[in-house]
């Protein structure tokens, strides 16, 4: 059984004493592949340090986080712009729309958003999308950019099943599904039995989001098999089934090359 998870900050400080331990552990469940999304000007050299040890394994995207702009927005482009045209990335991402924790700067996490969409018809890459309370405002920004020429993931779905609706319409779209899926209250097991198999891929979010039974610890990788275990039940299939599935499915969208 093959997993890739693909949305987890495992460069970040709560994984710098075990880190090792947090790979093995992962390879231990069958995973073969980790993207590292980048988050803002700090976390640049940290994902390419982790990639650095473990290559093959981990790999990073590039972007700004919409919880980190600041007004001087522009100049944290310019710094991630130029790290992302001298690196090798895999995607651009965290990039998005944040409205849960602060609206004041929505216009201008809309035009970081929609440049760095930019950066992906340029490079030619998938983006991986944060977009907690403003899914319309994303798939607005998305439209006006180019819908046509972009593709990536939903990161973190957990919404309802009109949003979800609205998601499947942007046709080279898919949804991240993470440990939001064991939470009991979530509704995301009812929602996902709306959604065809061949528009899901997993992640943790890790250190974020841990599945129950770890809820409100530290998320890590390996954890990513209590996130497929919820999956394959709610679509009725056996979990090397899902996993093939969704392997599948992240290796499409990254340019990993499918396993049939």
């Amino acid at each position: 059984m093959k997993l890739i998870d693909t949305h987890a900050h495992l460069y970040t400080e709560e994984f710098r004493h075990d880190l090792a331990h947090v790979v093995a552990r992962a390879k231990e469940i069958g995973v073969e592949k980790v993207l590292l999304p980048n988050i803002d000007e700090t976390t640049i050299d940290k994902a390419k340090t982790a990639e650095a040890q473990y290559p093959g394994f981990f790999y990073s995207m590039m972007g700004l986080h919409p919880t980190s702009v600041r007004p001087d927005w522009k100049q944290q482009l310019d710094t991630i712009y130029e790290a992302f045209l001298r690196g090798n990335y895999v995607g651009v991402g965290e990039i998005g729309i944040d409205l849960y924790w602060d609206t004041s700067l929505q216009t201008a996490q809309t035009e970081v958003f929609e440049e760095q969409l930019a950066w992906s018809i340029e490079k030619d890459l998938p983006v991986s999308i944060h977009f907690r309370n403003a899914t319309k405002e994303v798939i607005r920004s998305i439209k006006r950019t180019g819908e046509e020429k972009l593709r990536g993931v939903f990161h973190s779905f957990g919404g309802t099943t009109e949003e979800l609706g609205t998601i499947l319409e942007l046709r080279n779209f898919r949804i991240g599904i993470n440990g939001v899926i064991t939470f009991k209250n979530s509704g995301l097991s009812k929602t996902l039995k709306n959604c065809p198999p061949d528009r899901v891929i997993l992640e943790t979010d890790a250190p974020y989001l841990a599945p129950v039974p770890f809820r409100g610890k530290r998320n890590e990788t390996s954890y990513l098999s209590y996130i497929l275990m919820n999956l394959a039940d709610v679509w009725e299939k056996s979990l090397e089934e899902a996993a093939r599935i969704t392997t599948n499915n992240a290796r499409d969208l990254f340019g990993f090359g499918s396993d049939k």
